[in-house]
């Protein structure tokens, strides 16, 4: 009897082992909607790199100007988590250098490493997985023109279990998703084209939507500003509910996203400032779209803890 119980035990560990395992397997992207895209246009993939605010987590701490082109990583991001630290993605041995267009187009739609292991979604795939195949084409050919470096970013220092990776298999399927967030009726071009960069290559709901004990945006509260990654203040809220920004027009929304300034004249500061080094380098058509994008988005009230009085 103990024989057979313990062979017992032994199957169904072998059983969920290999579902665990089938689970948690990587995803590609269909090879066949990968050849369908233009060679990529390093010219619109400037556009598509600034959208992207790649530079505010890949460059080196710290670089401006030019040297905020050189995506030397090294960033570290101190979460509940553990702490991540960004990559180089310049084009050099030590980066990307060697990456194919469809390894790149793996790692942002399906947060997938070209040697097939899972990123962590602190690289911000689940708002990447909405953005159009040619824009990855044309931002992997701009990236080749950008300068190398040799920097070696350090490896992540995370616990377990957030130390197993193939664990974000089973979250990728609670959480990653190509859909839209939001269903918008009769929206305008411009409302389409802001919905698109905010919640593709923008990625803005990674910051300021709340998320919940394993990580997920809680998107139900889609951009009602959320306790900031770090664990140390707060993102704030963007949409028009209580605490949010009603009171801006889309102009000083647009406005904002070029010069940093608030309507009352104050500064946008900490990790927006950043933000804002990218957005001014956007077409103004651009920052008018997201603009009319979060205007048209649902109002919700902080989705943080109200500050202490």
């Amino acid at each position: 009897m103990m024989r057979k119980l313990g062979l017992l035990i032994i199957l169904l560990a072998l059983i969920g082992g290999a579902g665990f395992w089938f689970l948690t397997a990587p995803s590609h992207v269909d090879p066949a909607r990968l050849a369908a895209v233009a060679p990529g246009d390093p010219q619109r993939g400037m556009s598509v790199f600034w959208q992207g605010g790649c530079a505010a987590c890949h460059a080196a701490p710290g670089a401006k100007g030019d040297a905020r082109l050189v995506l030397a990583g090294g960033l570290n991001l101190v979460t509940p988590f553990g702490t991540f630290v960004t990559p180089n993605i310049s084009p050099s041995k030590q980066g990307i250098g060697d990456w194919s267009f469809d390894d790149l187009a793996n790692a942002m739609l399906e947060g997938v490493s070209p040697g097939g292991r899972h990123y962590y979604p602190a690289f911000p795939y689940t708002s990447y997985a909405r953005m159009q195949v040619q824009d990855i084409a044309d931002l992997h050919a701009f990236l080749k023109t950008l300068p190398p470096s040799d920097n070696v970013a350090g490896p992540h220092k995370l616990g377990f279990p957030f130390n197993i990776r193939r664990g974000l298999g089973l979250w990728k399927r609670l959480y990653l998703s190509p859909e839209p967030v939001l269903t918008i009726a009769d929206a305008s071009d411009a409302i389409k084209r802001g919905q698109y960069l905010v919640e593709g290559p923008g990625h803005c709901g990674e910051c300021h939507t709340p998320r919940n004990a394993i990580g997920g945006m809680d998107k139900t509260q889609w951009l009602a500003g959320a306790t900031a990654a770090e664990g140390k203040g707060v993102v704030p809220n963007i949409t028009g509910g209580e605490g949010g920004i009603d009171s801006w027009s889309q102009k000083d929304i647009a406005y904002a996203l070029e010069s940093g300034f608030t309507p009352e004249f104050d500064s946008l500061g900490s990790s927006m400032a950043d933000v804002v080094l990218n957005t001014a380098h956007l077409e103004s058509a651009d920052r008018d779209a997201i603009a009319a994008y979060l205007k048209a988005v649902p109002a919700h009230p902080n989705g943080y803890p109200a500050p202490a009085k």
